[in-house]
């Protein structure tokens, strides 16, 4: 078989770590795919010579259509990341009749369905696994390994950046501001740290996720869409009494309603392994019908972990250059045309447990009054604390558990419960999952 000639857009962090793990690894990959697998042509405004290897064989310029116009490239790689001009370079290569590879989540996520769309007609593959996750094979475990399975639900932890917030939060009872500006200096924030901590990073992958799980097309202005600014370190402490630690989870759900898609902080028990996955790492836990639950472990982000898993396409299109487009794996796990629409579930409709955490004055019969409202609603309380107050000497702090009820229920009674006179601050609320 002729060598595979690949075109890579991009050299910063994934790109070059990339390229390096191509050339040095490069007699390995052959040996795998059947073929020599070569970078022959790349485009990047700016890179770091000395840390790139192979360059005496590499056209470089500044130009990233004149990659993905290049007759010779077989395989365009996109690694710049963004909507545009990433969404019109894709769309080029695949009208030009070449394989695309992309580690772009965010450009999956929103622009994925006429992408794919577009490939399907063109009979070329849009390979993704270093879209979720980093260096972990989640989408091929998905699409391939658990291929006979009715997939449950899917929990997991999948922006390395609030797991390392939180980690330090819960180790060493940091403020959330305190570590943030550490993770920015540590190079695991960005400058502008929105993506990751309002929880906009985890819903693209969330979305790719379900997409692939529940055979539905992806829908990310769907996905339900919670940070971690407001957790503080009493929360934390506070959830390790109960037995839980607070996790920043992405979880997906197929129920009678229809398909649950939200991002938020979450109290998981903590003698749950995802409950234990700390620092920037990754961890998906996936409940199938036929093999149970199975978790997976990795570097969620850098550059040799991505590129890894952006290799691992390369390898998987150059094998599969001399199949039927037909007979391809699947973009999204399911036949295209056996996608099915099953509506995502208003967050109304979830049904979880809740935390609650209330200041309130420091007098007899509060407690009463709260418990009776919920009781009202039909909300059983799974346990509660109560403890002077940090800020106020005239306040307590009251923390609620409660057990599993219907989102919009809970929404009802805590509107009844803020407008209570005893409530001097604004009750502060996540939710429990039991990920049994």
């Amino acid at each position: 078989m002729k060598a595979v000639n690949v075109g890579l857009i991009g050299l910063g962090t994934v790109g070059s770590g990339t390229l390096n793990v191509l050339v040095r690894n490069a007699a390995e990959i052959s040996r795998r795919a059947g073929c020599e697998i070569k970078v022959t042509r790349a485009a990047a405004r700016e890179y770091d010579p000395g840390s790139l290897e192979g360059l005496e064989n590499l056209e470089i310029s500044d130009d990233a259509f004149a990659v993905v116009e290049d007759p010779e490239v077989d395989i365009v790689v996109e690694l710049i990341g963004g909507y545009s001009p990433a969404l019109e370079l894709v769309l080029k290569a695949i009208e030009n009749g070449k394989h695309v590879v992309t580690a772009n989540k965010a450009l999956i996520a929103v622009h994925g369905n006429q992408i794919f769309e577009a490939a399907q007609a063109k009979g070329v593959t849009v390979a993704f696994e270093a879209a979720v996750a980093g260096g972990i094979p989640i989408i091929k475990a998905l699409r391939e390994g658990l291929v006979a399975n009715h997939i449950n639900w899917i929990a997991g932890i999948i922006n390395g950046t609030g797991n390392f917030i939180l980690t330090e939060m819960k180790d060493k009872g940091r403020d959330f501001a305190d570590v943030l500006e550490e993770a920015q200096a540590l190079g695991y924030a960005e400058a502008d740290p929105t993506f990751d901590v309002e929880g906009i990073d985890a819903a693209h992958k969330l979305t790719i996720l379900a997409s692939l799980a529940f055979g539905i097309p992806l829908q990310f202005d769907q996905c339900y869409t919670e940070g971690i600014g407001k957790i503080e370190p009493l929360d934390i402490s506070n959830a390790e009494q109960f037995g839980y630690h607070i996790k920043h989870l992405g979880i997906t759900r197929m129920t009678p309603a229809g398909v649950e898609l939200r991002v938020h902080p979450t109290l998981i028990p903590n003698k749950r392994l995802i409950a234990n996955v700390d620092g920037v790492m990754n961890a998906v836990l996936i409940q199938g019908d036929a093999v149970g639950p199975t978790l997976y472990y990795g570097a969620g982000a850098g550059s040799l972990p991505t590129a890894s898993a952006v290799v691992a396409d390369i390898v998987d299109i150059a094998r599969a250059l001399t199949v039927d487009p037909d007979n391809r794996v699947p973009h999204l796990a399911y036949q295209p045309d056996a996608l099915s629409n099953v509506p995502v579930v208003d967050m109304d409709e979830v049904r979880s447990g809740y935390y609650m955490r209330l200041a309130v004055t420091d007098e007899s019969g509060v407690l009463a009054k709260i418990t009776e409202l919920l009781g009202e609603s039909d909300i059983s309380i799974e346990a509660f604390l109560q403890n002077p107050s940090r800020e106020d000497a005239d306040a307590a702090t009251v923390v609620v558990l409660t057990k599993v009820t219907c989102e919009g229920d809970f929404n009802a009674v805590l509107e009844k419960i803020r407008a209570l006179p005893e409530v001097v601050r604004e009750p502060v609320c996540f939710r429990v999952e039991s990920l049994a």
